[in-house]
């Protein structure tokens, strides 16, 4: 079913090429992708209301099928209690045209039910129009069991206090008590507070992804119906459109990943002088003509072990932050020294540390804003300035890798962000940057590749690339499938597998892979791997790692690297 009814579908139209209907299939394909495997409920409906999509997030939790919604319908899954007041809201939204926002439980597959903020909005055409509806539903059952929680105990303890009041004149010992019961409070009062955070969190993810959908779906539209009118030649900028859409979703996920410690980190030695040097002319271009950039180099670093590519995004995002804070102009200093820390400091533990330091003249921050500065969607800046995501990235890679993040701050003076990384005490001797070919490289030999990825879609993409670059391919849903073509007697020259699969993962599918065939190489795939987080950790000799998205650009290099690895490297 196609994702908007109201594309045109005349026969007599002009057929368009066969390069354009990949396109338009593979962008669809990449949608489908980001949707299905976002962590909300998603649907689209017409203009009327009428819901005709669902992600594959929503049939996983709710248990059923697109038949079965389509026959009888979303109000099948709602509380019966609240379902005449969703439905009334429901209906009035999508009458007026107004963006649609409630919360109510929703039954799961296993018949319970649970709370979900909901929302949707209108896609218009030039005309003003309405054509479809883009919705979410993202869990909010922790913050409203939380709030239940300290409704109750708030009730309970006003009780309590009138009790005690009472009793003061009489019992002294019964206000110590009443005081201990008030601390108890408090802190329940901090976990609300802790779970608001949670909220804006999910909140923050929910309309940033919703923006993001609508990118994709409307450059999806527009190119469907510029295919359909003949028009093709100006299909390049929707295409790109949907591109930077999707990107911008991956990375999302990323920085979330890294606020959260969850990314996997590809990590060696690495220093820091020259990356800052190499960043220079960026950097420049970056702050403008009105900024004064200053960088000081501790001639004597040492290296440091951490992600190069995550590093440098860290720099500039702390560098945009600056450049930010002087809208009029001032100084920005980078530097770099050596630092060594005798004994336990703010989390430091004792040892040799990289110290990369980023100071403005702006217009600093106050205790308050340093005490959030971390929390992830927190910012400063007005709508549509800044996501909240940037120090939260940078405090998330930091800590993964060992280090630790400090802010000095005075109001109307500037800012000083310190990143600590830990050194690195072997020689950086030897590596030399890996040469980029604009071109992928294909099999020269009809090398035999076997992927496992247990998402069909996924599956699909990289079983074509591959086959189009000349691979002989096997394909295999999961690891139980996968062991006995592994344990067979044919050619296998690389194991594609994603990491997360149901049952045996693709870590395990590898070590009993390896048993029979010593030397064979190993791609993996990952999305988010809990045990991957440091790839280093993760990684024997022979294997390598790809991060979900990724292009075809850079799997078939991936691919390629591996197989023509030499047997002493493998």
């Amino acid at each position: 079913m196609p994702l908007n009814p109201s594309a045109p579908d005349d026969p007599s139209t002009d057929q368009p090429s066969l390069a354009v209907e990949k396109a338009l299939h593979e962008s669809e394909r990449q949608f489908r992708t980001l949707a299905d495997n976002m962590s909300q409920l998603a649907w689209i409906a017409d203009a009327g209301g009428w819901i005709y999509w669902y992600n594959a997030r929503w049939y996983s939790y709710t248990g059923t099928s697109h038949e079965a919604m389509m026959a009888l319908g979303w109000r099948s899954l709602h509380h019966p209690d609240h379902l005449e007041r969703v439905d009334s809201r429901f209906r009035r939204c999508f009458a007026t045209g107004s963006i649609w926002e409630d919360t109510f439980p929703l039954r799961g597959k296993d018949g319970l039910y649970r709370w979900f903020l909901s929302r949707a909005l209108p896609i218009r055409d030039d005309s003003g129009s309405i054509t479809y509806w883009i919705g979410t539903n993202t869990d909010i059952t922790a913050q409203v069991k939380a709030e239940d929680a300290l409704r109750e105990l708030n009730e309970s303890l006003e009780l309590r206090v009138a009790e005690r009041t009472r009793e003061l004149a009489d019992i002294n010992e019964r206000l110590q008590v009443e005081i201990a019961e008030r601390a108890q409070a408090e802190e329940a009062l901090r976990h609300a507070q802790k779970m608001d955070a949670i909220g804006q969190l999910t909140g923050g993810i929910a309309h940033d992804f919703n923006n993001m959908l609508t990118g994709v779906l409307g450059a999806l539209d527009l190119i469907r119906r510029r295919v359909a009118a003949g028009r093709v030649s100006e299909i390049d900028r929707y295409i790109e459109a949907a591109m930077s859409s999707a990107n911008r979703a991956a990375s999302l996920t990323h920085r979330l990943l890294a606020f959260a410690r969850r990314q996997s980190l590809n990590t060696r030695a690495v220093d820091i002088n020259h990356m800052v040097v190499s960043m220079e002319e960026l950097l420049r271009r970056t702050i403008g003509e009105s900024i004064e950039l200053e960088i000081d180099l501790n001639s004597s670093l040492r290296l440091t072990h951490t992600d190069e590519h995550q590093l440098e995004n860290a720099l500039l995002n702390l560098v945009i932050n600056a450049r930010d804070a002087m809208p009029d102009g001032g100084r920005l200093l980078i530097q770099t020294e050596v630092v060594h820390v005798a004994v336990l400091h703010d989390a430091l533990t004792p040892g040799d540390y990289v110290r990369l330091s980023v100071q403005d003249t702006g217009t600093g921050m106050s205790s308050d804003v340093i005490a959030r500065a971390f929390d992830p969607f927190f910012t400063t800046k007005p709508i549509g300035q800044g996501t909240g995501l940037g120090l939260s990235m940078v405090y998330g890679f930091i800590n993964q890798t060992g280090g630790q993040v400090q802010i000095d701050s005075v109001e109307g003076q500037g800012t000083r962000i310190d990143l600590y990384l830990p050194c690195h005490f072997e020689s950086n001797e030897g590596q030399v940057p890996a040469n980029e070919d604009p071109a992928p490289p294909r099999a020269s030999q009809g090398e035999r590749v076997l992927v496992v990825e247990d998402e069909p879609d996924v599956r699909m993409l990289v079983v074509d690339v591959l086959r189009e670059l000349g691979y002989s391919v096997e394909v295999a849903p999961d690891g139980a499938a996968a062991l006995p073509i592994l344990l067979g007697a044919g050619r296998i020259d690389l194991l594609v597998t994603d990491v997360g699969l149901p049952g045996m993962n693709g870590r395990q599918l590898a070590e009993i892979a390896r048993q029979h065939r010593p030397e064979l190489r190993v791609l993996f795939m990952t999305g988010y791997a809990r045990n991957a987080q440091v790839r280093g950790d993760f990684l024997d000799a022979g294997m390598d790692m790809l991060t979900k998205p990724f292009s075809i650009d850079e799997l078939a290099q991936r691919v390629r690297g591996l197989i023509e690895a030499p047997s002493d490297s493998a």
